[in-house]
């Protein structure tokens, strides 16, 4: 079975755009920073500059991905990296929330692996009424989680009570402090 997943991006609250990886190859971040210098990760492939340009002009962030040896899709891991790491300022304060969906277990550290790209990039995590997981093995058989689905219903509406907030109310994002980087050794 082919591994797809999907970013869910969120602009001007009437558009959706949903980007499947599908199962095209993804180089990972080799820690080269040359990104730090250019702003563009010198892997440049075409499922990066399209996800990357999608992200800046976005207003909220899915991620959403199957569960593989209880974890996301290591693919959908690498390119996060790179477009965490190299276009983090156009991230900031953007909310976000991740899916995963899974035959029987995983999800919960799918959830967390997910999540954690946000937690370190300043974007309120949005969430539901319980983790954001679905059950299911093959095409069709997620439709028959119901609380899954009731979940994602959930999380829908409080993705677009928090964008619809955040723009009426005109909310300015809070001035980030200068970051402070200490290594453990000392």
């Amino acid at each position: 079975m082919a591994a797809h997943f999907s970013i869910g991006i969120l602009a001007h609250f009437s558009i959706s755009i949903y980007i499947s990886i599908g199962t095209k190859a993804i180089q990972g971040c080799i820690a080269c920073n040359k990104c730090q210098e250019t702003g563009v990760c010198v892997f440049n492939d075409e499922p990066y500059r399209t996800i990357r340009e999608k992200l800046q002009q976005a207003d909220g962030v899915i991620i959403g991905s199957p569960v593989y040896f209880a974890g996301p899709n290591g693919m959908l891991c690498a390119l996060l990296d790179r477009l965490f790491y190299s276009c983090r300022s156009a991230l900031l304060y953007k909310p976000a929330a991740s899916v995963a969906i899974c035959r029987r277990g995983g999800a919960s550290a799918t959830f967390d692996r997910l999540n954690k790209y946000f937690t370190i990039t300043n974007m309120p995590v949005v969430s539901s009424q319980y983790w954001n997981s679905v059950h299911g093995r093959r095409p069709g058989e997620a439709v028959q989680d119901l609380e899954g689905l009731q979940i994602m219903r959930t999380l829908g509406r409080n993705m677009a009570w928090l964008l619809k907030n955040i723009h009426q109310n005109g909310l300015q994002v809070p001035e980030p402090e200068q970051t402070i980087r200490t290594d453990f050794i000392r």
